[in-house]
């Protein structure tokens, strides 16, 4: 190596240290930039295969309305597929939360494909599910097995565990700023950890794209008419958020108390499903009507056109604590949409709300107080319906989290703060030990 070469290697070497030293976060952003981007493209894939397979099972469900009869045993091979091969990934979005918490071994791959088909095959013979839960398992599975490429360290699997939740989130629904946050703040109660902020929009932002790329449509939302905001329109949006916020409790309690019934006096586990299978399909032919299974999208969107009865919402919370609390695969979002959106809707019968905003407000309140992120759900509403009604998307949300308790349908939540002074003493404990 000549003179002049060695003195531009020293004057390279120097000005790199130096950029460095001036922008300590550059390596950072640089990093996590990347594996984002891959995280992005991956979950932003896994999300539009898994829609577009979704589409295609509901279609062909409702043109071959037979399939119904045979919920119980496909609830069986789903249950012979977990109780054998799967007993390690069982637990679901649970596993992605305990691991943030505290990582362990690295999630089995094996979870993405053991979801998915769950998921694909709970929906295709009639269950009543969501799908952000497999979205996120996916997205999680997917996404640890780059720790070791990456060399990742405990504190840093946490981050890239919390970017792929908020990639799931984001990519399934087309919310990638509601989905960044879900991820910051769905594993600790009153906390958020800030130094995943970037991972965790970088991500979520990526695999929205990539989800769009893929020509993946989302539902549409729209609220028709949002009051001018004034004291009684505020006074009336604070008392559907109680409501709301009661029903989000009463859902999380009752799934977890039916899930606890069927495992203590259901020893085997792939009979849980033939059980909730045969209760769900003998419902669908009496009722004569499919309105309460699947993901009951058509409903949520009938619910901002018009005003709808009571016992939408009540059927629906039974035909999905039936469903997932027997062992059935999917996830509890899209049917908390469709609760809260059907029980606003109705309570514009006697709250003097126009039953599009208290659908709205319903769609996202529910799920906040089920699931503890009033600050992802106020996001969502407005990227799902325009910041006109944000401020009344707002005030349920935030009611109906603080009226929901410390109930949650993710039992591995834990509470970073308590939501008031009542609740202290159940700081940084379990959801599941309350």
């Amino acid at each position: 190596m000549s003179e002049n070469q060695r003195t531009i290697r020293r004057k390279t070497t120097f000005h790199t240290r130096f950029f460095f030293r001036k922008y300590p976060a550059f390596p950072y952003i640089l990093k996590w930039l990347c594996i984002s981007i891959i995280i992005g493209a991956l979950a932003g894939t896994a999300s539009a295969g898994f829609l577009t397979s979704l589409e295609w099972a509901t279609n062909f469900r409702e043109n071959h309305l037979w399939l119904i009869a045979l919920l119980p045993a496909a609830g069986f091979l789903i249950g012979l597929l977990y109780h054998h091969f799967g007993k390690d990934v069982e637990a679901g979005n649970n596993l992605l939360i305990s691991n943030i918490h505290d990582p362990k071994e690295i999630i089995p791959f094996k979870m993405a494909p053991f979801v998915y088909l769950g998921t694909i095959v709970t929906h295709l013979f009639g269950g009543s599910a969501g799908r952000e839960g497999t979205a996120l398992q996916m997205a999680g599975a997917i996404a640890d097995q780059l720790s070791k490429p990456f060399k990742l360290d405990k504190e840093e699997r946490k981050t890239l565990l919390i970017a792929a939740v908020a990639a799931g989130f984001g990519s399934v629904f087309g919310t990638p700023l509601a989905g960044a946050v879900f991820g910051l703040e769905v594993f600790l109660i009153g906390r958020i950890r800030y130094n995943a902020i970037f991972p965790a929009f970088a991500s979520a932002v990526f695999a929205n794209l990539v989800t769009s790329l893929w020509n993946v449509k989302h539902t549409h939302y729209h609220i028709d008419l949002v009051p001018k905001l004034e004291f009684l329109p505020v006074l009336y949006s604070v008392l559907a958020g109680i409501i709301f916020g009661i029903c989000a409790a009463s859902f999380s309690r009752i799934l977890h108390w039916m899930g606890s019934v069927l495992k203590s006096n259901i020893k085997y586990p792939p009979l849980r499903p033939v059980i909730g299978g045969i209760i769900i399909a003998v419902a669908v032919f009496v009722m004569g009507t499919t309105r309460y299974i699947g993901l009951g999208i058509p409903v949520i969107l009938e619910s901002f056109e018009k005003q709808l009865p009571f016992y939408d919402f009540a059927l629906k919370m039974i035909f999905t604590i039936v469903t997932l609390s027997a062992g059935f695969k999917g996830g509890e979002v899209t049917p908390l949409f469709f609760i809260g959106a059907t029980l606003g809707s109705a309570l514009s019968l006697f709250i003097p709300l126009p039953f599009g905003l208290l659908a709205g407000m319903g769609f996202v309140a529910v799920f906040a107080g089920a699931t503890n992120t009033p600050l992802a759900c106020m996001l969502m509403g407005i990227e799902l319906f325009g910041t006109e009604s944000g401020v009344y998307i707002a005030i349920a949300c935030v009611v109906s989290y603080l009226l929901s308790g410390h109930n949650s349908i993710y039992t591995k939540q834990r509470i970073g703060e308590a939501k008031n002074r009542r609740y202290e003493s159940d700081r940084d404990r379990s959801v599941s030990d309350l």
